[in-house]
Formats: C-alpha cells, structure tokens, sequence
C-alpha cells in the first residue's frame, strides 16, 4: 500500500465584500482566530459556531500557525475596515442624545 501525501488549501474562501469564510460557513477567519488567541480550543470553536466543520477549523489554525505574519495584516486590515465603518456611520447618524433627554423630561413629568 503506497500513501500519497498531497498538499491542501487551508480551507478559507473569499466573500463579495472580500471577508474570508471558514469552509462552506459563513464565519470570519477573524473569528476563529481571535477565538484560538483567546485560547478556545478547536472544539470549543466549533462548538461556539456549529455551522463550522471541526477539521476546517484545525486547518485553518494550522495555517495560521505557518503564516502568521499574512494573517495578523489581514486581521489588521480587517480592524481598519471596520473602525473606519464604525466611525462613518457615528459621522452620519444624528446626535440622539437631545431627544434622549427630552423623553427623559417628559418621562418625569
């Protein structure tokens, strides 16, 4: 009996707004590994997101591992994108804290 080793692709796919999903889920890289660095173990990740496939999450952690300097700017990357988003929309919604305090007088009245 002869074995084959053969190399794989770590189990990630781009979404259209250019995330990465774990495997057939919908899940964040960013997720699984801000889970790992929080010290969860694979199971406990997939338990954590049950739509995740235990071997994919092993995977992709392995991959994490033998290239953390991609990931981590990715995950970097990622963090820019979203406090940027963040900060967008606290630039476009209305200070709310005028009529906050208007029910509260009306509340007590």
């Amino acid at each position: 009996m002869t074995f084959t080793v053969r190399a794989e692709t770590p189990p990630l796919r781009e979404d259209a707004a250019g995330a990465l999903r774990v495997g057939d889920s919908r899940v964040l890289l960013e997720l699984v590994i801000r889970a790992f660095q929080d010290g969860a173990t694979p199971e406990t990740i997939v338990l954590r997101y049950p739509t995740l496939v235990l071997s994919d999450v092993y995977a992709v952690i392995a991959y994490y591992l033998r290239h953390r300097g991609e990931v981590e700017a990715y995950l970097e990357k990622r963090d820019q994108e979203a406090e940027e988003v963040q900060q967008q929309i606290e630039s476009e919604q209305p200070d709310l804290s005028e009529i906050r305090d208007r029910l509260l007088a009306q509340r007590q009245a």
